[in-house]
């Protein structure tokens, strides 16, 4: 007799058996939405990490950190437009192969269920983040039509939260197909939403897939310190 389902991962379609214990018994099943081969090749963000970035340190020279601060955050903090702009980026996860893989699915074909892979580690992160409202990075109107759906709210309502579009995107180049520095130098990219509700004082925290150079959520935190916000910081799924 077969007291529980058995699902099949999202990645790869192999069967999860489900975890059965006294507690599933009473409440149903603890399925995972991924297979234990999967979810190993995904590499958590682990200590020690760039204090601002979230990016690991662990396997990086000595000579492009410095006091717990990667040389990339030490730049953009002796920048006078830029210092501070970002108060800290928390990631789940490097952007390593497997990784990209998984979210060129989510984002460039449209594989909504991504989204649900990560849920309850997401939600779990921002238990532990104080902030007030959480702002997805908006995509122009030509890139949500392409894809359906914008990644960054997806990630945030499979974690059961509530985000507000306090922005709109004004600017639609590919960032994925700019240089490091094309990306760092790009004009400003977004604008206030003009359905924004009130803001000011509040604590922002904007949500993303993948940080990369940090240049597209330090251009939406900008826009919002300069709109009234008390403080900007960011989750990202992944850190590349």
């Amino acid at each position: 007799m077969q007291l529980f389902k058995t699902d099949l991962c999202l990645l790869c379609s192999s069967p999860i058996a489900p975890t059965i214990n006294w507690e599933s018994l009473l409440f149903g099943p603890n399925q995972k939405p991924i297979c234990e081969k999967c979810y190993a090749q995904f590499s958590p963000i682990r200590e020690p990490a760039c204090k601002i970035c979230n990016r690991s340190l662990d396997k990086l020279n000595p000579k492009f950190y410095q006091d717990g601060v990667c040389n990339d955050c030490i730049k953009w903090q002796q920048s006078s437009k830029w210092k501070n702009v970002l108060e800290k980026n928390t990631s789940l996860f490097e952007y390593n192969d497997f990784m990209a893989e998984v979210i060129a699915r989510f984002k460039y074909r449209g594989d909504y269920a991504m989204a649900k892979i990560f849920s309850q580690q997401l939600k779990q992160l921002l238990q532990n983040i104080d902030y007030d409202l959480l702002v997805p990075i908006p995509l122009s109107e030509e890139r949500l039509y392409e894809r359906g759906f914008n990644q960054a709210d997806s990630l945030a309502l499979e974690a059961g939260a509530e985000p507000i579009n306090l922005l709109r995107r004004i600017h639609s180049e590919k960032q994925s197909k700019k240089s490091r520095n094309e990306r760092i130098h790009l004009p400003q990219v977004f604008q206030l939403s003009q359905a924004a509700p009130p803001f000011q004082n509040k604590h922002i925290l904007l949500i993303d897939d993948v940080y990369t150079t940090g240049s597209t959520l330090r251009q939406a935190a900008v826009i919002l310190l300069q709109a009234g916000a008390k403080t900007v910081q960011s989750l990202t799924l992944a850190r590349g």
